[in-house]
């Protein structure tokens, strides 16, 4: 949630900053002026980009919009894309979207891999426990080969 009761886009769900004064990344801070001349745009492409979907800053209580330090990188990306690479913006829509995805994907393979590394850990001191927990006066079985050689039984006798 952003300081004005609203989700912002991009973050992943439940994030929530530790002290609402601690400026990172994703603090709204850069009014559309400011964004516009650090990104090298103009402040009517930073709209458009907005009413696209491309690049949506933080709002105010007023509805002014605020962009933040990832905001401006973001403007930067979809003018490289746009000029230098000579892809359209719905091509550039698709392409961030995507690189979200990605980063989301990997993400969770991390914290699967975390589940995974853990499990396999408690799963040791488990085995460890019940190796701990056997008898010491038992043996290990171990399978008799069988063999198709006939073995006659011929009792002792004893000499008359």
């Amino acid at each position: 949630m952003d300081g004005y009761g609203r989700g912002r886009q991009g973050q992943g769900p439940g994030r929530v900053r530790g002290n609402p004064y601690e400026l990172t990344d994703e603090s709204p801070v850069y009014v559309i002026s400011v964004a516009a001349q650090l990104s090298g745009l103009h402040p009517q492409t930073l709209r458009q980009y907005d009413r696209l979907g491309l690049v949506s800053p933080d709002r105010t209580a007023g509805r002014g919009r605020r962009y933040s330090a990832r905001d401006i990188q973001l403007l930067r990306q979809v003018q490289r894309l746009s000029q230098d690479e000579g892809i359209n913006l719905a091509g550039i829509k698709r392409i961030i979207e995507l690189e979200n995805q990605v980063a989301a994907l990997q993400s969770k393979v991390v914290e699967l891999q975390q589940a995974l590394e853990g499990a396999a850990v408690a799963m040791r001191q488990r085995e460890a426990q019940v190796h701990a927990s056997y008898r010491r006066d038992l043996v290990p079985y171990q399978d008799v080969q069988q063999s198709s050689a006939l073995v006659v039984w011929r009792p002792h006798r004893a000499a008359d």
